[in-house]
């Protein structure tokens, strides 16, 4: 925000002439009392008279020089003075002003014009009030802004879960419709209940995922922390996969640098971060033959976890919305690929708890989503 000085108006200049007028004619008066009352105590006191020719004969200055006007310098000390006054009564009247400005600003943003800050500069700690207004005025916008956003998700919470449930549960009432008729033939009736069964199983992991999503957005959540062989561990999340790995044609590869590497984490909420990112690669990953999984030391203090697969590249518009809770890259809510739209919403969660962050970039020929993980949380909590 540019800032500019404070522009008086035409009624506030000539308030400001005014004073200047009447400090000089106030001064004037004084200037005249206060020679005068001299003059009379002079006159008045004899040895006053006497001690004054005394001072003027023996003080002396450079090249013997005597001061013998002492009236005139008397009279050129209260000008001066008379200059500073003016001065201090003027510039306390401006500052007056600029503070009525400021007030005026305050009361604009006041009424609701929270996108106006105040535009001014100034040179005495006016502008320190000046500022804290500012950031204030930016602290409660956001303050505001962040209100509405939790407000929002919170009806789009309602509105996606509303949505997930019923597209199952409406197929599950009308199969069951069909059944409680007992016009099916027994070939239908059995073809009708597995579809049940199947959107019934669709509404648990609905509800699973919302559960555990709500528990680790609790701030009463925590980590059961041990020390945790990351390639032990990749090689039990690979055998997890490994029949429905077999059925897509995907293979797996497994990588740790250094292959004895350990880091303090809770085992079963990281499982489940490899488990949501796998699962998101068979279900669209669209051509995916292979499957990374690579684990890195960066330092000391940090670990990077990958997961590559070289399916179909995820949209550059997609990639920021990603890890929003219910955001599927499909432009339809349907439910063609089985996902709630909540798998990494919760990894991200989990990866959060864990303090630290993970990314997902996409080109051609590989997706890959990057988790950077302290070595140990509680020493990168504490840091914080």
């Amino acid at each position: 925000m540019k800032k500019e000085r404070v522009k008086l108006t035409a009624a506030e200049k000539s308030e400001l002439f005014a004073e200047g007028v009447v400090t000089i004619v106030l001064l004037l008066l004084l200037n005249l009392s206060i020679i005068i009352l001299i003059h009379l105590a002079i006159l008045q006191d004899e040895n006053l008279v006497n001690g004054i020719y005394f001072l003027k004969k023996t003080m002396t200055f450079a090249g013997n020089y005597h001061l013998w006007s002492w009236q005139r310098l008397f009279i050129i000390l209260m000008w001066i003075a008379d200059l500073i006054v003016l001065y201090w009564r003027l510039i306390r009247r401006y500052h007056q002003m600029q503070l009525r400005h400021v007030i005026l600003e305050l009361h604009y943003i006041a009424d609701g014009h929270f996108d106006h800050r105040i535009p001014f500069a100034v040179r005495t700690d006016l502008q320190r009030v000046i500022d804290s207004i500012n950031s204030l005025v930016d602290s409660t916008v956001n303050s505001i802004n962040e209100e509405k956003a939790i407000e929002q998700s919170k009806d789009e919470l309602i509105t996606n879960v509303s949505h997930d449930i019923r597209t199952p549960l409406t197929s599950i009432i009308g199969y069951l419709g069909l059944l409680k008729s007992g016009n099916a033939s027994q070939e239908d009736q059995q073809k009708y209940i597995n579809i049940a069964f199947t959107k019934a199983e669709q509404m648990k992991s609905l509800a699973n995922d919302l559960l555990e999503y709500t528990t680790l957005k609790s701030n009463n959540t925590k980590l059961n922390l041990v020390s945790l062989p990351i390639y032990s561990m990749l090689e039990q999340v690979e055998a997890g996969f490994e029949l429905e790995a077999e059925k897509k044609g995907i293979t797996f590869e497994i990588a740790s640098r250094p292959k004895d590497l350990t880091i303090k984490a809770d085992p079963e909420k990281l499982v489940r971060v490899y488990n949501n990112l796998i699962n998101n690669a068979f279900k669209y990953g669209t051509g995916a033959t292979k499957i990374k999984l690579i684990a890195n030391l960066i330092n000391k203090q940090t670990v990077e976890l990958r997961v590559e697969n070289n399916g179909a590249k995820i949209p550059k518009a997609s990639l920021k919305k990603i890890f929003e809770r219910f955001y599927r890259v499909e432009t339809s809510r349907n439910t063609k690929t089985g996902g709630t739209g909540l798998g990494l919403s919760i990894t991200k969660s989990v990866v959060d708890l864990h303090r630290g962050t993970i990314r997902c970039v996409s080109d051609d020929n590989w997706t890959s989503f990057i988790i950077r993980l302290p070595l140990d949380p509680e020493k990168a909590k504490s840091k914080h």
